[in-house]
């Protein structure tokens, strides 16, 4: 049998013809490789980082602000008592963007914690520049992705509120897999909620809205708080964001949810 001919990208950046027998053994460093993808399979992340024009007092606001208010990604449980200096109720906002529902909040509820995860830079420093304006000492920020924040820095039960509100829709069928609402994530998310905590959504995308419903009404733990078995009117706590009242000027329906840890 002839060997067969394969073509090999070279450090340079070239490519060159080479010859391999059948019988040749696999290079060390490709079966290395293999056995890392193996074990360390590449997670299917939900977002996508833009870099976005972030203003100059946003990066002002990351760089002076952060020792205060950020949070390091840290695969460890968050001491929640030391990092906000008291044992209060803990509302988590995932996917906060602007920061606009979670300054409202945080500004009308002094008495609550609240923890924001967002990737987006500008969001950020946004966020953080409109808290040292308006003096709150209640929000803690982390910039890292909500799945491993959940899953290694918050604590089983510590929450009593976990937010989403308007998580990319990925609408494209091909892209449903990168939906932040699946099964293993209700799943995390609930656990981390106290008794009786409750996770709240919202969405202004349709078929996600019932892909959610779905998703939590078969999440062990969880309980609809609709008491029509759907969706609940908008909370009057939460801040409509820009996205959300464009899309009500355009005719655009918003889709609530909200489900309770038994």
């Amino acid at each position: 049998m002839r060997p067969q001919a394969y073509t090999m990208r070279r450090a340079t950046g070239g490519s060159r013809t080479a010859q391999m027998r059948h019988d040749d053994p696999v290079p060390r460093q490709a079966v290395k490789m293999r056995q890392v993808m193996i074990q360390h399979p590449r997670a299917i992340r939900s977002f996508v980082t833009r870099t976005g024009r972030i203003t100059a007092a946003q990066e002002r606001a990351l760089e002076e602000f952060w020792p205060h208010f950020g949070v390091d990604f840290s695969p460890a449980p968050l001491d929640l008592t030391q990092l906000f200096g008291r044992t209060v109720p803990l509302t988590v906002e995932i996917g906060f963007g602007n920061g606009d529902n979670l300054l409202a909040l945080a500004a009308t509820h002094p008495e609550r914690s609240y923890l924001g995860i967002e990737v987006h830079r500008p969001g950020v420093g946004r966020l953080m520049l409109a808290l040292h304006e308006r003096g709150l000492a209640n929000v803690r920020v982390v910039r890292h992705d909500a799945v491993e924040v959940l899953r290694h820095q918050l604590a089983p039960g510590a929450a009593e509120e976990i937010l989403i509100l308007f998580p990319d829709p990925w609408p494209k069928k091909r892209h449903h897999k990168r939906r932040l609402l699946q099964r293993d994530f209700a799943e995390l998310a609930a656990s981390r909620l106290c008794s009786d905590g409750v996770l709240r959504l919202a969405t202004d995308w349709e078929p996600y809205a019932g892909q959610m419903l779905e998703v939590l009404e078969q999440t062990a733990g969880l309980r609809n708080l609709s008491t029509q078995g759907g969706f609940v009117p908008r909370p009057a706590t939460r801040e409509p964001t820009r996205f959300e009242r464009r899309g009500e000027r355009l005719g655009h329906g918003v889709w609530d949810l909200a489900f309770q840890r038994r």
